[in-house]
Protein backbone atom coordinates (compact mmCIF):
# COMPACT_ATOMS: atom_id res chain seq x y z
CA UNK A 1 0.00 0.00 0.00
CA UNK A 2 1.67 3.37 -1.25
CA UNK A 3 2.32 5.88 2.11
CA UNK A 4 3.46 9.19 2.87
CA UNK A 5 7.06 7.74 2.32
CA UNK A 6 6.61 6.93 -1.45
CA UNK A 7 5.45 8.96 -4.57
CA UNK A 8 8.10 11.36 -3.42
CA UNK A 9 7.82 13.65 -7.08
CA UNK A 10 4.32 13.95 -6.47
CA UNK A 11 4.40 14.71 -2.42
CA UNK A 12 7.34 17.35 -3.03
CA UNK A 13 7.18 18.95 -6.44
CA UNK A 14 6.10 22.11 -3.71
CA UNK A 15 5.30 22.45 -0.19
CA UNK A 16 1.40 22.34 -0.91
CA UNK A 17 0.65 18.85 0.62
CA UNK A 18 2.99 18.97 2.83
CA UNK A 19 1.54 21.90 4.75
CA UNK A 20 -1.88 20.40 4.96
CA UNK A 21 0.21 17.75 7.24
CA UNK A 22 2.52 20.60 8.98
CA UNK A 23 -0.91 22.79 9.90
CA UNK A 24 -1.71 19.53 12.23
CA UNK A 25 1.61 19.91 14.49
CA UNK A 26 1.39 23.88 13.44
CA UNK A 27 -1.71 24.41 15.17
CA UNK A 28 -2.50 21.90 17.82
CA UNK A 29 0.56 20.88 19.30
CA UNK A 30 1.31 21.29 23.41
CA UNK A 31 4.33 21.18 24.10
CA UNK A 32 7.27 23.80 26.54
CA UNK A 33 8.87 24.39 23.60
CA UNK A 34 7.72 24.28 20.06
CA UNK A 35 9.86 21.70 17.72
CA UNK A 36 11.70 23.79 15.38
CA UNK A 37 13.45 26.19 18.51
CA UNK A 38 14.13 22.36 20.75
CA UNK A 39 15.96 21.34 17.50
CA UNK A 40 17.83 24.51 17.30
CA UNK A 41 18.90 24.43 20.41
CA UNK A 42 20.59 20.94 20.14
CA UNK A 43 22.57 21.33 17.00
CA UNK A 44 26.32 21.33 18.09
CA UNK A 45 26.77 24.83 15.55
CA UNK A 46 29.27 27.73 16.27
CA UNK A 47 29.37 30.94 14.52
CA UNK A 48 30.42 30.70 10.70
CA UNK A 49 29.78 27.22 10.42
CA UNK A 50 29.11 25.51 6.85
CA UNK A 51 26.12 23.55 7.46
CA UNK A 52 24.63 21.05 4.78
CA UNK A 53 20.63 20.23 5.11
CA UNK A 54 19.79 17.48 2.95
CA UNK A 55 16.23 17.03 2.46
CA UNK A 56 15.41 20.59 3.05
CA UNK A 57 12.29 20.88 1.50
CA UNK A 58 10.90 24.61 2.12
CA UNK A 59 13.33 25.75 4.54
CA UNK A 60 10.80 26.46 7.20
CA UNK A 61 12.97 25.14 10.12
CA UNK A 62 15.49 27.79 9.39
CA UNK A 63 13.02 30.54 8.68
CA UNK A 64 11.62 29.99 12.12
CA UNK A 65 15.02 29.50 14.13
CA UNK A 66 16.79 32.04 11.91
CA UNK A 67 17.42 34.26 15.13
CA UNK A 68 18.25 31.67 17.78
CA UNK A 69 21.36 30.08 15.93
CA UNK A 70 25.44 31.25 15.77
CA UNK A 71 25.70 34.13 13.64
CA UNK A 72 26.92 33.81 9.56
CA UNK A 73 26.22 30.13 9.16
CA UNK A 74 27.24 28.94 5.27
CA UNK A 75 23.89 27.36 4.87
CA UNK A 76 23.56 24.95 1.86
CA UNK A 77 20.19 23.67 1.43
CA UNK A 78 19.81 20.64 -0.71
CA UNK A 79 16.78 18.56 -1.77
CA UNK A 80 15.48 16.27 -4.29
CA UNK A 81 13.32 18.49 -5.62
CA UNK A 82 14.38 21.54 -7.40
CA UNK A 83 11.16 23.35 -6.76
CA UNK A 84 11.70 22.69 -2.77
CA UNK A 85 15.69 23.93 -3.71
CA UNK A 86 14.10 27.13 -5.14
CA UNK A 87 11.66 27.64 -2.25
CA UNK A 88 14.06 27.42 0.51
CA UNK A 89 16.82 29.68 -0.96
CA UNK A 90 14.15 32.49 -1.57
CA UNK A 91 12.70 31.83 2.02
CA UNK A 92 16.30 32.35 3.67
CA UNK A 93 18.31 34.34 1.20
CA UNK A 94 16.50 37.52 3.26
CA UNK A 95 17.69 36.39 6.35
CA UNK A 96 20.66 36.71 8.92
CA UNK A 97 22.96 34.07 7.43
CA UNK A 98 26.67 34.71 6.81
CA UNK A 99 25.63 32.83 3.16
CA UNK A 100 23.00 30.86 1.36
CA UNK A 101 23.37 28.25 -1.74
CA UNK A 102 20.91 25.80 -2.97
CA UNK A 103 22.09 21.90 -4.36
CA UNK A 104 19.47 19.75 -6.35
CA UNK A 105 20.85 16.35 -4.39
CA UNK A 106 20.63 13.30 -3.97
CA UNK A 107 20.74 12.51 -0.05
CA UNK A 108 22.50 9.16 -1.38
CA UNK A 109 24.78 10.36 -3.75
CA UNK A 110 25.78 13.53 -2.65
CA UNK A 111 27.31 16.07 -5.16
CA UNK A 112 29.92 17.68 -2.01
CA UNK A 113 33.75 16.80 -1.36
CA UNK A 114 34.42 14.92 1.74
CA UNK A 115 34.64 16.74 4.83
CA UNK A 116 32.71 19.59 3.22
CA UNK A 117 30.47 20.23 6.11
CA UNK A 118 31.33 21.02 9.73
CA UNK A 119 27.22 20.07 10.45
CA UNK A 120 24.67 18.27 7.83
CA UNK A 121 21.36 18.05 9.00
CA UNK A 122 18.73 15.57 7.89
CA UNK A 123 15.31 16.17 9.31
CA UNK A 124 11.97 13.57 8.68
CA UNK A 125 13.73 13.12 4.96
CA UNK A 126 15.68 9.47 5.68
CA UNK A 127 12.68 7.00 5.42
CA UNK A 128 12.05 8.64 1.77
CA UNK A 129 15.28 6.56 0.88
CA UNK A 130 14.93 3.07 -0.29
CA UNK A 131 18.52 2.69 2.02
CA UNK A 132 18.73 5.34 4.48
CA UNK A 133 21.92 3.68 5.41
CA UNK A 134 23.54 4.50 2.70
CA UNK A 135 22.24 8.40 2.71
CA UNK A 136 23.74 8.17 6.38
CA UNK A 137 27.00 7.11 4.63
CA UNK A 138 27.48 9.49 2.66
CA UNK A 139 26.24 12.41 5.09
CA UNK A 140 28.82 10.86 7.26
CA UNK A 141 31.52 11.33 4.55
CA UNK A 142 30.60 15.33 3.74
CA UNK A 143 30.81 15.76 7.51
CA UNK A 144 34.79 16.88 8.45
CA UNK A 145 36.40 14.77 11.65
CA UNK A 146 34.87 16.31 14.40
CA UNK A 147 31.82 17.54 12.69
CA UNK A 148 28.17 15.96 13.62
CA UNK A 149 25.15 14.71 11.93
CA UNK A 150 21.78 15.46 13.41
CA UNK A 151 19.08 13.51 12.13
CA UNK A 152 15.57 13.58 12.85
CA UNK A 153 12.45 10.97 12.96
CA UNK A 154 9.43 9.14 14.25
CA UNK A 155 9.10 6.74 16.69
CA UNK A 156 6.53 3.81 16.28
CA UNK A 157 4.21 5.03 18.40
CA UNK A 158 3.46 8.62 17.03
CA UNK A 159 0.19 9.60 15.96
CA UNK A 160 -1.33 6.43 16.33
CA UNK A 161 -5.03 7.85 17.41
CA UNK A 162 -4.39 9.68 13.57
CA UNK A 163 -3.10 7.29 11.86
CA UNK A 164 -5.81 4.41 12.61
CA UNK A 165 -7.91 5.48 11.05
CA UNK A 166 -6.11 5.19 7.67
CA UNK A 167 -7.18 1.67 7.86
CA UNK A 168 -10.25 2.66 5.99
CA UNK A 169 -7.99 2.67 3.13
CA UNK A 170 -6.70 -0.67 4.02
CA UNK A 171 -3.26 0.88 5.68
CA UNK A 172 -1.43 -0.22 8.65
CA UNK A 173 -2.89 1.83 11.91
CA UNK A 174 1.02 3.29 12.71
CA UNK A 175 3.16 6.24 11.08
CA UNK A 176 4.04 4.94 7.86
CA UNK A 177 7.47 6.90 8.55
CA UNK A 178 8.50 5.04 12.02
CA UNK A 179 7.97 2.06 10.34
CA UNK A 180 10.17 3.25 7.21
CA UNK A 181 12.95 4.31 9.36
CA UNK A 182 12.63 4.82 13.00
CA UNK A 183 13.98 5.42 16.34
CA UNK A 184 15.65 1.67 16.52
CA UNK A 185 17.00 1.84 12.16
CA UNK A 186 18.57 5.32 13.28
CA UNK A 187 20.15 4.37 16.29
CA UNK A 188 21.66 1.33 14.63
CA UNK A 189 22.60 3.13 11.27
CA UNK A 190 23.94 6.15 13.08
CA UNK A 191 25.91 4.51 15.57
CA UNK A 192 27.47 1.81 12.78
CA UNK A 193 28.59 4.52 10.69
CA UNK A 194 29.86 6.88 13.53
CA UNK A 195 30.37 4.90 16.69
CA UNK A 196 28.43 6.69 19.08
CA UNK A 197 25.19 8.77 19.19
CA UNK A 198 22.85 9.95 21.45
CA UNK A 199 18.88 10.27 21.50
CA UNK A 200 16.44 13.19 22.69
CA UNK A 201 12.72 12.69 22.04
CA UNK A 202 10.33 16.10 21.72
CA UNK A 203 8.04 16.31 25.31
CA UNK A 204 4.76 17.00 23.05
CA UNK A 205 1.04 16.08 22.37
CA UNK A 206 -1.12 16.98 20.13
CA UNK A 207 -4.82 18.50 21.20
CA UNK A 208 -6.56 18.61 17.84
CA UNK A 209 -9.64 20.21 18.03
CA UNK A 210 -11.32 20.94 14.20
CA UNK A 211 -11.85 17.48 12.34
CA UNK A 212 -10.88 19.03 8.58
CA UNK A 213 -7.58 19.41 9.46
CA UNK A 214 -7.11 15.56 10.16
CA UNK A 215 -9.33 15.09 6.89
CA UNK A 216 -7.10 17.03 4.94
CA UNK A 217 -4.06 15.75 6.57
CA UNK A 218 -4.87 12.11 5.74
CA UNK A 219 -6.19 13.56 1.95
CA UNK A 220 -2.53 14.81 1.01
CA UNK A 221 -0.73 11.69 0.38
CA UNK A 222 -1.57 8.34 -0.74
CA UNK A 223 -3.16 6.41 -0.82
CA UNK A 224 -5.41 9.34 0.87
CA UNK A 225 -5.35 11.98 -1.89
CA UNK A 226 -6.65 9.33 -4.65
CA UNK A 227 -9.42 7.84 -2.55
CA UNK A 228 -12.91 7.76 -4.12
CA UNK A 229 -16.52 9.01 -2.89
CA UNK A 230 -17.02 5.91 -1.01
CA UNK A 231 -13.39 5.75 1.03
CA UNK A 232 -13.72 9.55 1.65
CA UNK A 233 -17.02 9.39 2.91
CA UNK A 234 -16.10 6.65 5.27
CA UNK A 235 -12.95 8.44 6.21
CA UNK A 236 -14.86 11.60 7.65
CA UNK A 237 -17.13 9.12 9.19
CA UNK A 238 -14.75 7.86 11.11
CA UNK A 239 -12.97 10.91 12.17
CA UNK A 240 -16.18 12.14 13.13
CA UNK A 241 -16.65 9.25 15.14
CA UNK A 242 -13.31 9.65 16.91
CA UNK A 243 -14.07 13.26 18.21
CA UNK A 244 -17.27 12.14 19.55
CA UNK A 245 -16.17 9.63 21.53
CA UNK A 246 -13.16 11.76 22.72
CA UNK A 247 -15.62 14.87 23.42
CA UNK A 248 -14.51 16.89 20.42
CA UNK A 249 -11.05 17.18 21.51
CA UNK A 250 -9.04 14.73 20.03
CA UNK A 251 -5.52 14.09 22.00
CA UNK A 252 -2.67 12.15 20.20
CA UNK A 253 0.52 10.74 21.64
CA UNK A 254 3.47 12.52 19.68
CA UNK A 255 7.17 10.60 19.63
CA UNK A 256 9.70 12.75 17.43
CA UNK A 257 13.42 12.73 17.88
CA UNK A 258 16.82 13.73 17.20
CA UNK A 259 19.24 11.51 16.90
CA UNK A 260 22.83 13.15 17.09
CA UNK A 261 25.93 11.37 15.90
CA UNK A 262 29.93 12.92 16.25
CA UNK A 263 32.50 12.39 13.57
CA UNK A 264 35.74 10.95 14.84
CA UNK A 265 38.33 13.97 14.84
Amino acid sequence: MSSITEDNAGQYGDSRKLAARARLHNQYTIAETAWFPWVAAQLPVKPGDRILDIGCGPAWFWAATAGLLPENLDLTLADLSPGMVDEAVARCSALPFGSVRGRQADAAALPFEDGAFDAVVAMHMLYHLPDPAAGIADMSRVVRPGGSLAVTTNGAGNMGEIYALTTIFGSAPSDPAAEAFGYDAAEQSMRSQFGNVSMSQHPAKLRITEPDDVFLALTSYPPGDSAGELELTKLRQAIADAFRQSDGVLEVRKETALFLSRKTA
